[in-house]
């Protein structure tokens, strides 16, 4: 969907929930159905099969909780300060603070008290998934503030978030990570958010400086291109991932699949015109949610 010059924008009514309406409310302010992005952390269990435990399945799905509640404060700010150009794009004007169904003050508290659980439950758990944890949403803070204006390095630090979700898998289960599996997790990264950006740019073609300024310095050649080279890198991380890092020999047999997913997701991009929202690409392609199940089972089983 794109909108037309001259074209104006959705907007939504702005009159209050009802009172039995606002606990839902701040539950879809979290963003629930991007908590498939979290899914990460479980990479740490996965590719640890040897801290395989009642103990650290409970570690891991903590951190993913927690990495979903801290998540879930960075959109609510993030929404907060992005409310008014929300309201200049065709879906994001019906979140509910963009939308005025939800008050911002009311979402502000409720993000403050549940950010500061959050941060003592993950002190608790481990000091450095804690530390990690702070640093996850001060970093958030920083791209809603200012970074997300910075042409390249605004996708550089979306990558930067999937890399932190994969290193604190592995300090929830005490577990380490080689450097070839975390340059993987971040090109696969930068992979997304290319295509979330290039997405955007094509959406809001006729006023794409409305709703977010950095659209301006992008283009949709320089955006093919970027894709073009981290796909390249993603592919050979993980390569030399599975030959060189003491992995299972089998494990290299999981390349195909890796390949196929990434160049499902690059049909979908520029032939189906997808890529907004790649947490919902997970579940409603059945290409890619077939090959993340085959690809998921293969590693647990080698």
């Amino acid at each position: 969907m794109r909108m037309e010059a001259g074209e104006e924008p959705l907007r939504l009514p702005k009159s209050p929930a009802p009172p039995g309406e606002t606990l839902r409310l701040l539950f879809l302010q979290l963003r629930p159905r991007q908590w498939t992005k979290n899914l990460l952390v479980f990479a740490a269990l996965a590719f640890s099969a040897d801290r395989m435990s009642l103990e650290s399945a409970a570690a891991i799905l903590t951190a993913f909780l927690l990495f979903c509640f801290v998540s879930g404060c960075v959109y609510i700010l993030n929404d907060y300060v992005d409310r008014e150009a929300d309201r200049q794009h065709p879906d994001k004007a019906r979140r509910p603070m963009a939308s005025g169904r939800l008050k911002p003050a009311l979402a502000l508290s409720f993000g403050g008290v549940l950010l500061a659980g959050s941060l003592l439950a993950g002190w608790y758990q481990n000091r450095l998934f804690g530390l990690l944890l702070l640093a996850y949403f001060a970093m958030n803070v920083l791209y809603s503030l200012r970074l997300k204006h910075i042409v390249i390095l605004d996708i550089m630090v979306i990558a930067a978030g999937f890399a932190m979700r994969a290193v604190g898998g592995g300090l929830a289960i005490r577990a380490g990570f080689t450097s070839w599996f975390l340059l993987c997790v971040f090109f696969l990264s930068l992979f997304l958010a290319i295509g979330k950006r290039r997405h955007e740019l094509l959406l809001l073609e006729h006023n794409k400086g409305l709703h977010r300024k950095v659209l301006m310095n992008y283009s949709e050649p320089l955006l093919n291109q970027l894709s073009s080279v981290v796909t390249a890198m993603t592919i050979v991380s993980y390569s030399l991932y599975t030959f060189r890092d003491g992995q299972s020999a089998p494990l290299m047999w999981t390349i195909p699949c890796v390949i196929y997913g990434l160049f499902r997701y690059l049909y979908l991009i520029h032939v189906l015109g997808k890529g907004g929202k790649p947490e919902s690409l997970l579940y409603e392609d059945r290409g890619i949610l077939a090959c993340v199940l085959v690809f998921g089972a293969a590693v647990v089983l080698i």
